[in-house]
């Protein structure tokens, strides 16, 4: 992929950057490297780093890694490794064949903790977790020597193999790095580098018992592996001075450099992975595909281009400091994407029926519709036509507002590449419904092209009521309530805010054509949306579609407003 399919603007990390390669730093090389735990499905934040590290390697010809930060098998799954793997490539970024597993390093983890050991830098700390925070301190309060720390090398050896040899449950026994109980840094308070976990991991099996925590495995990884640059979104910044203490204790030979950004943050959403992951366990969505969810698979089934979600990325920007971003620049985004490349269909939503007068009975005409104005070369379509059609019920008015350019008893309309039509009358049912308008068609105006140059203000879509097929339309909405879950009340149940209107299923007609194209099809029902074939459902005799998008941009008023 070029750089130009994949653009990163400069940003202040592109500056340290360059400021390195102009001092000969690494050798003027750019490694960098996505690191995602596969104890989960990715989310839209986690996007902006893929496109941040992809994006960054491909500006500055570096190379990319994929790595799976695989140190907890409590969590950990191969079902999560391997939608991680589809989502970077479904978002264009490729890490050749530069794939890694922290598991595949913990055997070289494990001496670098028996090195620091006979360092004098690490010990076996028998404390209960409880037990440790009454050592550790508090922000204002420094914390004071644990029992562990006078143990000798040997016994700290010793400890350590045992640990390793399953010996000990679960809990009994941790390795921490001896670092300063004083420390203004809590996280630099000998913090835990080792654990016991006696479960099977989805790589290793049963090989290990014990597993490297997240802070002492991380930065060894990006080591081993010779990143240059680890970038890191902003909550790891208090960690940076661990990660580089690791680093610099054990002096490894290549020392990359940890660099924090902002993470996405996005309203009326959750990024939580635990709480996304209990809206999947508790059933609150169908799974983690549910187009309401932000995760990658799940705006993909909603028809989100990974063109948009880039663009989107690179809109938002890096920045390092924390902000929340309206999901209707997400919108906006899809919207811009799919106005360029989605192809145009005619479906009515809440039909009503038209019967045109003077149009000959058992006359069928094939009308050429283009498929997407903003592309020529997607070509045209053929759409029948006849005497009776479906149109939108909010395209009449029995009592026609001012300026209603729509269907209202004298007016006369434009059919979308079709014919002229002016309404004459309706009928109703015994509960003073409409249900059947009737009108009369102007011959000369095939195609909706005025004969005589009259000007007609309304034009609307319609479907042949002969030939039209019912579909199934799922209209989402925001998952929750409020725009941002962090203002809630303490006490209160984030659950508690969930949109129960955020899924709508409703039948409506499509034109034939439509029930014909693949699953996994971008389209915009004219006047209504972005709809998309749904890629599990779908089908010829069933057709169904998630709706990606309204066609309302709401965010250029918020941008103008701004």
């Amino acid at each position: 992929m070029s750089e130009n399919e994949f653009n990163v603007s400069d940003n202040f990390i592109h500056d340290i950057i360059r400021a390195d390669i102009a001092a000969g730093k690494n050798g003027g090389a750019v490694h960098t490297r996505f690191p995602p735990e596969p104890n989960g499905y990715l989310h839209i934040g986690h996007a902006k780093s893929i496109c941040l590290n992809y994006g960054t390697a491909v500006k500055f010809g570096g190379k990319f890694n994929l790595r799976f930060d695989d140190t907890n098998p409590v969590k950990e799954d191969t079902e999560y490794v391997d939608s991680i793997m589809e989502d970077v490539k479904w978002l264009g970024a490729d890490w050749e064949d530069r794939k890694f597993y922290a598991s595949n390093y913990f055997e070289q983890m494990y001496n670098y903790a028996v090195r620091l050991i006979k360092m004098g830098k690490a010990y076996v700390c028998s404390l209960t977790e409880d037990e440790f925070k009454e050592y550790r301190g508090t922000l204002t309060e420094p914390g004071r020597e644990t029992p562990g720390r006078s143990l000798s090398v040997e016994e700290n050896l010793d400890l350590f193999e045992r640990m390793k040899n399953g010996e000990f449950p679960d809990g009994s026994k941790v390795l921490r790095a001896r670092i300063d109980m004083a420390s203004p840094n809590i996280h630099m308070r000998d913090p835990a580098i080792y654990r016991i976990r006696h479960a099977d991991h989805h790589n290793t099996g049963s090989r290990w018992c014990i597993y490297p925590l997240y802070d002492f495995a991380h930065c060894l990884e990006d080591a081993i592996e010779g990143i240059t640059h680890s970038i890191c979104t902003l909550e790891f910044e208090i960690h940076r001075p661990l990660y580089d203490w690791i680093l610099n204790t054990l002096d490894t030979p290549c020392k990359p450099q940890q660099i924090e950004f902002a993470r996405l943050n996005l309203t009326y959403t959750v990024m939580s992975k635990r709480k996304l992951l209990t809206l999947v366990k508790d059933h609150y969505v169908s799974g983690w595909d549910d187009p309401r969810m932000p995760t990658i698979c799940g705006l993909r089934r909603r028809g989100v281009p990974a063109s948009a979600i880039r663009d989107f990325c690179e809109t938002v920007g890096v920045t390092k400091y924390n902000s929340l971003t309206e999901i209707e620049l997400l919108d906006f985004c899809v919207r811009n994407d799919l106005n360029k490349k989605a192809v145009r269909a005619m479906a009515v939503m809440n039909p009503l029926k038209v019967i045109i007068d003077n149009y000959p009975e058992g006359l069928v005409e094939e009308m050429e519709v283009v498929n997407n104005p903003e592309d020529p070369s997607a070509g045209t379509r053929k759409v029948k036509f006849s005497r009776e059609i479906y149109v939108e019920r909010d395209d009449f008015m029995e009592v026609p507002m001012k300026k209603f350019f729509r269907l209202a008893v004298g007016n006369e309309v434009r059919l979308r590449s079709a014919y002229f039509i002016t309404c004459t009358s309706f009928e109703k049912d015994a509960d003073g419904n409409i249900t059947v308008l009737h009108a009369t068609y102007d011959p000369q105006s095939r195609g909706g092209n005025s004969p005589d140059g009259r000007k007609v203000k309304g034009t609307i879509h319609w479907v042949s009521a002969g030939f039209a097929k019912e579909a199934e339309v799922r209209l989402y909405d925001k998952l929750f309530t409020v725009a941002d879950l962090g203002t809630i009340p303490e006490d209160a149940n984030w659950l508690d805010y969930l949109n129960h209107d955020s899924l709508k299923v409703a039948k409506c007609l499509i034109e034939p054509g439509l029930a014909e194209i693949a699953p996994s099809t971008n389209v915009q029902f004219e006047r209504v949306g972005y709809f998309f074939s749904d890629p599990k459902d779908f089908s010829a005799e069933h057709p169904v579609f998630n709706r990606t998008v309204a066609l309302k941009d709401s965010w250029a008023k918020i941008a103008q407003k701004a």
